[in-house]
């Protein structure tokens, strides 16, 4: 109801009744479904006389344009309970198949685990788990990198301490941290940073990302030279816009989300547990915006988002010198065990462009 209508206008009817003004106030409540009884008596407090106030009142429920927007009103209010109605029963029955499949991969007997294998074949990587969807840790892929040796804080501090990088900072001020990450970009010398990372202690508060985008800086591009491309897997042509930096302490998290496309994160430096959850339990992970989902797992609020207590997570510990693959729409929340340093890549041979949000 507009009550700063009275204000805004003129109160007093005319001879002839009320002005057009007035008529439009009158329809509007009605289509707000006032009761005519509240509007008459609205009209009376304002010095209406009752019997003007009651016939104009049934002069609008009258008017042929008037029911004609109340007619097209309830047809438009019946096509979206019609369209929620529909829409419900088809998530309905997508969760019902996805419970299908759930029940299904639980008869494998690698359910709930991620199998370590050594460096795979292009067509073994494929057909076994790129295809199909399915994690996997490759334990021997990274030996020929002279980072695994000599990436470290000191490292970046002595040969990189004076180049400008750019962080995510103060992260512990905002739960959504991840999601607005745009509010957090600081800048400092890499010589700074390192000293927050190694002397701050387990933290979550600054953390190095790709959204930093720190392999852009001429400078630390040099660093490229000290990892190898997967070529099994990987198109090194396509490597400089596909390739992802992190560096944080202990303590850094990612929260829970999936990726869009497929990722393998190869871990250089320290330790990172990872917690991933298939796609198939995803209707129990209340994402409502982009890929995250509104539950901390580390702390879930089961009386907020009861359905998450039959999610089954599958825990893993990244060691330097593995690689992990992240497929397209699992859900994973990564975890910094120490000071650490990955890499991640998205560059790969195989078509990894899907509309998935």
């Amino acid at each position: 109801m507009q009550t700063d209508f009275w204000q805004a206008h003129l109160i007093s009817p005319t001879q002839s009744g009320l002005s057009n003004d007035w008529k439009k106030w009158i329809a509007a409540n009605k289509l707000r479904q006032l009761p005519d009884g509240q509007i008459v008596d609205i009209l009376v407090q304002r010095g209406v006389d009752i019997r003007m106030a009651i016939s104009e009142v049934k002069a609008v429920s009258a008017n042929p344009c008037f029911q004609a927007a109340c007619a097209m009103i309830a047809e438009e209010k019946q096509k979206l309970q019609d369209k929620s109605s529909l829409e419900a029963t088809q998530i309905e029955k997508l969760e019902l198949q996805l419970e299908v499949y759930r029940t299904l991969e639980k008869l494998s007997p690698h359910y709930n685990t991620i199998q370590r294998v050594d460096r795979l074949s292009q067509v073994d990587f494929l057909e076994k788990y790129y295809a199909t969807n399915t994690p996997v840790i490759l334990t021997d892929i990274m030996g020929n990198w002279p980072a695994l040796s000599r990436w470290n804080p000191e490292y970046f501090k002595q040969h990189y301490g004076e180049t400008t990088v750019e962080v995510q900072f103060n992260r512990e001020s905002n739960p959504l941290f991840e999601q607005e990450k745009h509010k957090h970009r600081k800048q400092m010398t890499m010589g700074e940073y390192v000293d927050l990372v190694v002397n701050g202690g387990k933290t979550n508060d600054y953390y190095m990302v790709p959204y930093n985008e720190n392999f852009d800086h001429s400078d630390l591009k040099q660093l490229l030279e000290e990892i190898e491309i997967f070529p099994e897997y990987l198109d090194p042509s396509n490597r400089t816009v596909c390739m992802f930096f992190w560096f944080g302490p202990e303590g850094t998290i990612t929260p829970l989300h999936h990726d869009p496309c497929n990722v393998l994160l190869a871990q250089v430096y320290g330790k990172k547990r990872i917690r991933l959850i298939s796609p198939n339990q995803k209707h129990l992970l209340y994402n409502q915006v982009g890929v995250y989902s509104e539950v901390d797992l580390l702390n879930p609020d089961y009386e907020k988002y009861p359905r998450f207590k039959d999610v089954e997570a599958i825990e893993v510990i990244l060691e330097p010198g593995e690689v992990i693959l992240l497929p397209v729409g699992w859900w994973h929340h990564v975890e910094s065990l120490d000071i650490a340093i990955s890499i991640s890549f998205t560059n790969f041979l195989f078509p990894n462009f899907y509309n998935i949000k």
